[in-house]
């Protein structure tokens, strides 16, 4: 009888993934995992370092080419996407990713490998990415222990945060949090958001139509990964309309993607809409990409749009 029971589906979440009553999670799409390395294309290395231990914590450092002690660079603290139960920082779609982003931008980059819902439901992975920035902010002190390449090469003084999809969603929260709670010993320069999952409960343009994945679906998605919350998609979390507090953004630039086909692009647009009614003081653009579809620049990143994406992102990182 259990042996019948195991193949029961409990939630079904395709083509993402399904949930089986006994517990077992089957991640239906996502790419393999593969170890840090040299990359000859581009020259950045890379290596895994563990941020906290006693919660499994870890990320992936990237140190781009040529990279000297005698010149300070940007730090870029990076989420990746993923649905919040989707990939890792490890996996060879975002070592590519960071790769090129990081040769492009002539960057440190930490991308974080935060825990993923179900097995750790949400807020956790926002926990997870807000430690990881405190993590970033102990390096710059004379406390030790310090990871090198951070203490050698990274500016405290430029610290950017960017992610992509839930990714963006992610630094949102931190970049918030951050001008709430006041990080000491970094400056938080700016953050840049591709395709955040923005949602929330009232539909907005063809969400409950979209031929990808329909409002009903990400509803579902949203309140699977965060079983918890009270307020639905209307959570502060996903939905910064409704967070009382988002004037304090901690930073004062923003770039923001949006793809034509995404069903997250009315989202993406109204985002730059609620900061502005909220009396945020920073500047913000928001680039909305013609026939593209959600973060292309992740998938493709030696497409033309995702190289001309990249080098705009480089371009908003090194423009101070």
């Amino acid at each position: 009888m259990a042996a019948a029971n195991s193949n029961e589906i409990l939630h079904d979440l395709s083509p993402l993934l399904r949930q089986y009553k006994d517990g077992r999670v089957e991640r239906l799409i996502g790419s393999g995992l593969i170890p840090p390395s040299f990359d000859p294309e581009t020259g950045v290395q890379s290596k895994d370092v563990v941020i906290a231990p006693e919660i499994n914590l870890s990320a992936r450092l990237y140190q781009p080419k040529n990279a000297s002690p005698a010149e300070k660079l940007p730090i870029l603290l990076y989420f990746h996407g993923g649905g919040f139960v989707l990939e890792s920082a490890f996996s060879e779609l975002y070592q590519n990713h960071l790769n090129h982003l990081v040769a492009e931008a002539n960057v440190v980059a930490v991308s974080l490998n935060y825990r993923l819902a179900p097995e750790h439901p949400l807020p956790i992975a926002f926990e997870d990415s807000w430690l990881a920035l405190e993590w970033i902010a102990t390096q710059f002190t004379e406390d030790g222990p310090h990871e090198e390449w951070i203490k050698e090469h990274a500016d405290a003084n430029r610290v950017y945060i960017g992610g992509d999809s839930a990714g963006g969603t992610i630094a949102h929260y931190v970049a918030l949090r951050a001008g709430i709670e006041k990080l000491e010993g970094i400056t938080l320069r700016g953050a840049f958001l591709n395709c955040p999952f923005f949602w929330g409960e009232v539909p907005m343009g063809n969400e409950e139509t979209h031929p990808m994945y329909s409002k009903s679906f990400l509803d579902a998605l949203w309140n699977y990964a965060n079983p918890s919350s009270t307020k639905g998609c209307d959570d502060p979390l996903i939905n910064p309309d409704t967070d009382p507090r988002i004037a304090s953004l901690g930073c004062k630039r923003l770039l923001v993607y949006v793809a034509e086909k995404d069903v997250l692009r009315i989202r993406g647009l109204h985002y730059k809409e609620v900061l502005e009614k909220n009396g945020w003081d920073g500047e913000i653009e928001v680039v909305d990409v013609a026939g593209e579809v959600h973060v292309f620049s992740v998938f493709t990143p030696a497409s033309e749009n995702g190289v001309a994406m990249i080098k705009k992102v480089s371009s908003f990182i090194n423009a101070e």
